[in-house]
């Protein structure tokens, strides 16, 4: 295998060794896949200013995010059937993440469960929480993540209803994988992952299945489509406010007035995102809405960005238009499906030490003190 020193390296490995209906899960979006190519589009046309003759022999990466202090300004992001990518997927990954010393947040629809992830890790995790209509399993989804001593729960406030991602009826996505001809076929071409993947113990939604003990997993995606409230408004914001005893952060705000709802909610932090390019195709850009929504919270919360971020220059231009830190969900998926624990390391090792270069060629010594400077007008 020649040296593997990119993220693209590693998406060309995952593609490899992916069916190709999983692969295209982690790897497009929605529609036209117009905001996915924005992400990264206009991340690349912003331009760094290169500085010289500045002490860079000692730097520091190491900030702090909602409260907890971490090596670098990055973390990795909720996706769901991220257990289908590699076996125990969840559970690799925050591991390596606790190694790396950055924050891991788990989805509502992970294959492992939070009972799982909690077992098989020693540090601690965010929790990401869908809102659902039946208010009673909401609840009690927040209950078994502060049981599990996470200290931050994630709202995602941008899937009232779910975009239509073309590729995956196209390419028969279920879960758990259907054995369909075409699939089976597509399997088969792919030993390595049917091994790993197939004959794991998890291989449904792990948060889910214990509400569904006799329903097959056909029932649970049917029952989870119906449960997405789109009759959400900021007071149901409030209600959460009120039952969660820790951090707060809302993951889906691109306009600059929901940033300032947002903020007046008391939440702790905004996570700037449009699902990966997985929702609303069309909008804008995370990097490109980020500005506004910095100028709007008006230091009353921090500010995390998400999406399109794909090397080390995009957390460092992320971090010069505002953001505290980048969340990262492809970028680690790809190591995780190349490489499993190793690869999500390795991916994070990639963008720490894009990232460091990158921030001592522009003349910054101290992650604190990123700011527009670095970037050229």
């Amino acid at each position: 295998m020649s040296p593997v020193n990119s993220i693209a390296d590693l998406r060309d490995i995952a593609r490899r060794r992916l069916p190709l209906a999983l692969f295209e899960y982690i790897d497009r979006g929605s529609y036209d896949e117009h905001t996915l190519t924005r992400n990264r589009a206009d991340f690349d046309a912003l331009l760094l200013r290169q500085r010289v003759m500045t002490d860079v022999s000692r730097l520091s990466l190491e900030t702090t995010v909602l409260g907890e202090r971490c090596s670098m300004p990055i973390g990795i992001a909720p996706t769901g059937l991220t257990g289908l990518f590699h076996r125990d997927g969840e559970i690799r990954a925050a591991r390596a993440a606790h190694a790396a010393g950055v924050p891991f947040c788990l989805s509502t629809m992970s294959i492992c469960s939070i009972e799982d992830v909690r077992a098989a890790t020693s540090g601690t995790f965010w929790f990401q929480l869908y809102f659902m209509r039946d208010r009673t399993f909401t609840e009690a989804l927040m209950s078994r993540a502060h049981a599990a001593g996470c200290p931050v729960l994630v709202l995602t406030l941008d899937l009232p209803l779910q975009a239509l991602r073309r590729r995956d009826p196209k390419n028969g996505l279920a879960v758990p994988p259907r054995l369909t001809l075409k699939g089976m076929r597509d399997f088969i071409l792919h030993p390595r992952w049917l091994v790993d993947v197939m004959f794991g113990k998890r291989r449904t939604f792990g948060n889910l299945a214990t509400f569904f003990p006799r329903h097959g997993t056909a029932a649970i995606s049917e029952w989870m489509g119906k449960q997405l409230d789109n009759t959400l408004t900021w007071n149901d914001v409030a209600w959460l406010r009120d039952r969660w005893p820790g951090k707060l952060v809302l993951k889906g705000i691109l306009d600059a007035d929901d940033a300032r709802a947002a903020a007046a909610t008391g939440v702790d932090g905004i996570i700037v995102s449009n699902h990966g390019g997985r929702q609303l195709d069309g909008a804008t850009s995370t990097i490109a809405a980020l500005p506004r929504v910095v100028d709007a919270t008006a230091g009353r919360c921090e500010v995390l960005l998400d999406g399109g971020i794909h090397c080390g220059q995009s957390v460092l231009k992320g971090l010069a238009l505002g953001a505290r830190a980048c969340m990262i969900g492809r970028s680690y998926l790809y190591g995780l499906a190349a490489l499993g624990e190793r690869g999500v390391a390795l991916s994070l090792e990639i963008l720490r030490r894009e990232f460091e270069v990158s921030m001592a060629l522009t003349g910054v010594c101290d992650v604190r003190n990123v700011d527009r400077r670095v970037l050229v007008h």
